[in-house]
């Protein structure tokens, strides 16, 4: 049985163009864990994503990860506020390879570029997201839900799946 696509392409190009990107998670008392994302990639269905973090930065973050399996990342590009939230209740949590170094690059190339909009330079950003690769971990999950998180009338709703 296929499942409706939960995002549309024009949601999937914003996540996938790397815009700022936050995650949380929480422990089994319910008490948050947040830490800004190193990088993000998603993969062209929407289907996919992977948000890297520092795990030197990101040890309660990512023992309630691995310990519920829970997560939520907002998307935004600061220039606008258009935020998405994704969650999904299976991440996993992998080191960081080689392999995945052309889409940090990406990402740090395009928070330059956001960043940039809003007053603040290429240093600043590559500052932000400074990270050895041996320090960086990939998060990956399957989005189950979506919501709109864009400040005004529709922040909250759920992200309707489309239809086949």
């Amino acid at each position: 049985m296929t499942h409706p696509a939960l995002l549309d392409p024009d949601r999937i190009a914003m996540v996938a163009k790397g815009v700022s990107a936050i995650v949380a998670s929480r422990n089994a008392a319910l008490r948050p864990s947040v830490m800004r994302a190193v990088g993000s990639h998603i993969r062209a269905d929407g289907g996919r994503v992977t948000v890297f973090l520092r795990r030197s930065q990101s040890v309660q973050l990512l023992r309630d990860i691995e310990s519920t399996g829970q997560i939520a990342v907002v998307f935004s590009e600061p220039s606008t506020h258009r935020t998405l939230q994704l969650k999904a209740p299976q991440a996993q949590v992998r080191p960081a390879v080689p392999d995945d170094l052309p889409q940090l690059q990406a990402y740090l190339r395009s928070m330059q570029n956001e960043v940039g909009q809003v007053g603040y330079g290429p240093a600043y950003v590559a500052a932000m997201l400074a990270a050895p690769l041996a320090d960086i971990v990939a998060v990956e999950f399957t989005p189950t839900a979506a919501f709109d998180q864009t400040p005004g009338p529709r922040a909250g709703q759920p992200v309707e799946p489309l239809q086949p």
